[in-house]
């Protein structure tokens, strides 16, 4: 008896929404037009703006109730308003570098190729 193995099956093409979402920098479109740069910067800047906002306002706000707790003999409301708030920014000014930089990536159009060489 001959036993012929069956045929496999290519895997079906899956939809787009069930498709995997690169991750890194293929996770950018080639190229962005001007008013989807412009779309993502500003949403990017009002995003870091609040999140700016609540950790500025939180300790301030909720200062009473971190006087309670304390660190080494200090109140934590103290280190929030002293360290957190600038290590906070300082790590919201490295994402947005980080971010704005991955963006003007994706938006600057590629420059077709010159056959005449500048001097």
């Amino acid at each position: 008896m001959d036993k012929a193995t069956p045929p496999q099956a290519s895997p079906a093409p899956q939809p787009p929404s069930q498709q995997p979402v690169p991750a890194g920098p293929e996770a950018l479109p080639q190229t962005l037009t001007r008013a989807q740069h412009w779309q993502r910067t500003r949403r990017l800047s009002i995003q870091l703006l609040l999140l700016w906002l609540v950790t500025g306002f939180g300790a301030a706000f909720f200062a009473r109730e971190l006087a309670n707790l304390s660190l080494f003999g200090w109140p934590l409301s103290f280190y929030l308003a002293a360290q957190g708030s600038c290590l906070v920014y300082l790590g919201i000014l490295a994402y947005y570098a980080w971010r704005m930089r991955r963006l003007d990536k994706a938006a600057r159009a590629p420059r077709p190729a010159s056959k005449e060489q500048r001097p």
